[in-house]
């Protein structure tokens, strides 16, 4: 059974009694976890293991037979899951026995990385799978008019997906986020209380989650991933590094995302003569500064305009006279690697997770690098040794980041979010308790 491709239309926004259409301003915290209930259990096996049968989903759930069954209907009535009677193994009677999948093919979600100097806007299918991205220079401009810029931005790009319908819109974003109300600190593009979540809500008449970047990277590993995790499972430390720098946790299966927003290494003390950066970390590590030595150096030219500064070309230029055999730019990116090494050292040392994974173009751009990454990491650590994973996303962790986001929220509650997405009236499975298998 195949469900109709839908027509992806902005969900009509019902007129106030001037006439005027009401803000939608349906704002979501982001769902960085691994959710335990039973349909987002289901669907999590299905995703990851389908096609697959209703037996196999109850013995990698620990779900009885009964509340899988009452889980699929459910999914499949909400257009998410599809069966495949083509799958079925020859001689088997009943429904049950045929295989389901995810139906991913009339759904996507849009995801946003709103950078320091350039946006991502990226399309995924409900599997996680990026289709497509564009990138746009990040306006630089007061918050108002760069927020509607992007939104006009992102519904132009909609509107390449008339074939599929769009469900909800997630922002990965670097600086403060406020979770619930989806407005954003960012210093560095000088914004203050930004209502990102309301204004794109608004625009799209979509549900939006905005979630701090390097939260959301570490959700991607989390949920999408090559790795499978389970709630529960153990402590993870994900530290980022491009153009800024940043750590998250995740415990327990969860993305620990504080109410104030996520603390900050940017400060962390950092001494490179060769990079400089003024004794701190972000300023010694970051691509503008390692571009800023590149240069005293003359090892590239200099920058046409500060809007090129940390460009993407310029870094581009840098890599390729390192691999040319270009011995300063290989000093270059030697340091950056020895004080990244020594910064994941020391975050590892005072909280001491049971694994670590570091991801963002400082460490996936120039895999070289990774050799002394390690290297000073050993060095540095009074606790004992412990392997560096790096993402699964190279250098795509910012669209990953992004796509979780405009994920999550349908990972953690299928059913719900497919109600609250406007696709369809969903009339939910009677609540029972979960038997065990």
């Amino acid at each position: 059974m195949r469900t109709p491709v839908h027509t992806t239309t902005l969900t009509p926004r019902p007129p106030s009694r001037s006439g005027q259409a009401r803000p939608y301003r349906q704002v979501a915290p982001p769902s960085l976890h691994l959710a335990d209930s039973a349909a987002a259990s289901v669907f999590r096996a299905v995703r990851l293991g389908g096609p697959v049968g209703r037996d196999v989903i109850a013995g990698v759930t620990s779900l009885s037979i009964a509340t899988v069954n009452r889980q699929v209907t459910a999914l499949l009535e909400a257009g998410i899951l599809r069966e495949r009677a083509d799958l079925a193994v020859s001689g088997a009677i009943g429904r049950p026995r045929v295989p389901v999948e995810v139906n991913h093919e009339p759904f996507v979600t849009l995801g946003i990385h709103i950078g320091a100097r350039t946006t991502s806007i990226v399309a995924t299918d409900l599997l996680g799978r990026t289709l497509d991205t564009v990138e746009t220079p990040t306006p630089l401009s007061p918050a108002g008019p760069a927020l509607t810029s992007l939104a006009h931005s992102a519904g132009r790009y909609l509107r390449r997906w008339h074939r599929r319908r769009t469900l909800r819109v997630g922002v990965a974003i670097g600086g403060t986020v406020d979770n619930t109300t989806g407005h954003v600190d960012h210093q560095r593009l000088g914004w203050r209380n930004a209502p990102v979540g309301p204004v794109l809500a608004d625009a799209l008449g979509l549900p939006v989650s905005v979630a701090s970047h390097v939260d959301a990277m570490a959700g991607a590993e989390l949920l999408l991933g090559m790795r499978q995790f389970a709630p529960g499972s153990a402590t993870s430390l994900y530290v980022y590094a491009r153009e800024t720098v940043g750590y998250s946790l995740v415990i327990d299966g969860r993305v620990h995302c504080p109410a104030s927003g996520p603390g900050t290494i940017a400060g962390l003390p950092a001494h490179s003569e060769l990079l400089g950066g003024g004794g701190q970390l972000e300023s010694t590590v970051s691509d503008e500064a390692v571009l800023a030595a590149a240069r005293r150096l003359r090892i590239i030219p200099p920058a046409p305009t500060a809007r090129t500064s940390g460009s993407a070309t310029a870094m581009t230029e840098l890599l390729r006279a390192a691999r040319a055999g270009n011995q300063q730019a290989r000093d270059l990116l030697a340091e950056r690697a020895r004080v990244l090494g020594e910064t994941v050292a020391l975050l590892r040392d005072v909280l001491n997770p049971d694994e670590l994974v570091v991801g963002g173009q400082a460490f996936t751009e120039y895999p070289e690098g990774m050799e002394q990454v390690e290297a000073a990491f050993a060095a540095r650590s009074v606790l004992p040794p412990r392997d560096i994973r790096v993402t699964a996303f190279g250098n795509r962790v910012q669209e990953a980041g992004a796509g979780i986001v405009s994920l999550g929220g349908l990972y953690a509650d299928p059913l719900g979010a497919m109600r609250r997405s406007g696709v369809l009236d969903i009339r939910l499975p009677d609540p029972q308790p979960d038997a065990l298998a």
